[in-house]
């Protein structure tokens, strides 16, 4: 069986046709609602009943097209599918419904059923999409107006009081389709921006738990590292030389070193809350720590005009700074350092200068931290989310770390 063209267009959602819902009709319940198409029926009942008298087809025509309006109407709510499968059978009753009422109330004691006209056309209106409902609309007023000039006396009165019932309906019913359209795109523009919210919050703590990881990675491998250092130059000092003094000492300095890294683990915890301070105070304590622990000269300079940076940008170079200090550590302890933090137009750098000439030929250190991690590569990393860069090799016979951030 060849299938019913649908008269609702595709883009128009399929929600359009009565719901199936206990509340439709804008929260009117179902039994309401039941309550009213059974009193129409009654009422045209007993409209039949009176004035079957003049023109008694076209009368019972009127009714019995409603009737199946409204069951055709019923069969469409009961479903999802009843709806798809009703939808052009429901549009065609209401304009079957619309032009035989429209008619009908133009005879004789007729005028009553133009009611069901007005109910068919509101109807039309409100689930029907805007060409269609215009279309249901306008044809009981061409058809009223063309039986009129068939007679030799028209009733221009019948064909303004059918046209202004039945475009006043449909105009009803085109507003209440529009703020029903409205509230479900408003409810689904609620939804959204929940999941989006949502989303955002999810993505946050991501990112916060991923910053965390870092600083924790940070503040271990360095003071961690630094401690494994000393720990293992007390070892030799006691297994090669039994020198105890020369251990104590150095014990002390581990000491001395675990308490550092406490204070670095409450400036973390501070930096996680952006409360840092400023890069030149903060590097210029970091070289001085470096040369009281490995007896390694340190120069820091700044050059430029210092300025603020973000908390995320300072704390980048600082704990490039670090990882940088922990190597030279490694690779040339006692060895000169030169740190040099330089304020351009452009962008803010850090460059970390050490002699590795005495090392030895490829025992230069390399992007990892002495406990075997990837210290500056997380440091890369760290900077490529800010828009820096982080470069590290020989040039002669120094090893150069320089970290860069964008103004």
């Amino acid at each position: 069986m060849r299938r019913a063209p649908d008269l609702i267009p595709a883009a128009m959602p399929r929600s359009d046709l009565p719901a199936a819902a206990p509340d439709d009709n804008e929260g009117m319940p179902r039994s309401v609602n039941w309550a009213v198409r059974l009193t129409v029926l009654a009422g045209m009942a007993v409209y039949v009943a009176e004035f079957l008298a003049g023109y008694p087809g076209l009368k019972i025509a009127a009714v019995a097209v409603a009737a199946v309006s409204m069951a055709v109407w019923a069969l469409a709510e009961r479903s999802e599918d009843s709806r798809r499968r009703y939808s052009a059978a429901l549009l065609c009753s209401l304009a079957a419904t619309t032009v035989v009422t429209a008619l009908a109330s133009t005879t004789p004691n007729g005028g009553t059923l133009l009611v069901l006209g007005f109910i068919a056309a509101l109807t039309a209106g409100r689930y029907a999409s805007l060409p269609v409902g215009w279309a249901i609309g306008l044809l009981p007023v061409v058809a009223v107006v063309a039986a009129e000039l068939t007679k030799t006396s028209p009733g221009w009165g019948d064909v303004a009081t059918v046209s202004g019932t039945m475009l006043g309906a449909l105009l009803i019913g085109q507003n209440s389709r529009g703020y029903r359209i409205r509230a479900e795109q408003a409810a689904v523009l609620l939804a959204q921006a929940e999941q989006l919210r949502q989303e955002q919050a999810r993505t946050a703590a991501l990112d916060e738990r991923a910053r965390i990881a870092r600083e924790v990675h940070d503040v271990l491998a360095h003071s961690l590292g630094a401690l494994s250092l000393q720990i293992q130059a007390v070892r030799a000092v006691l297994t090669d030389s039994g020198d105890v003094p020369r251990a104590v000492e150095l014990l002390d300095q581990a000491r001395r070193m675990t308490s550092d890294g406490l204070g670095e683990t409450r400036r973390a915890v501070h930096a996680l809350r952006g409360e840092i301070q400023p890069l030149p105070q903060g590097l210029a304590e970091l070289s001085a720590s470096h040369q009281r622990r490995y007896g390694s000269p340190v120069v820091f300079e700044v050059s430029g005009e210092p300025r603020a940076l973000s908390p995320d940008a300072g704390l980048a170079i600082t704990r490039a700074a670090q990882e940088a200090l922990v190597n030279t550590a490694k690779h040339a302890p006692h060895e000169r350092v030169e740190m040099r933090l330089d304020y351009s137009a452009g962008s803010t750098s850090l460059v970390v200068i050490n002699h590795v000439a005495a090392a030895g030929p490829g025992n230069g250190p390399d992007l990892a931290t002495v406990n075997g991690g990837y210290g500056l590569a997380g440091m890369r990393e760290r900077l490529l989310l800010l828009d820096g860069a982080l470069t590290a090799g020989r040039q002669g016979s120094d090893w150069v770390v320089e970290a860069t951030v964008p103004q």
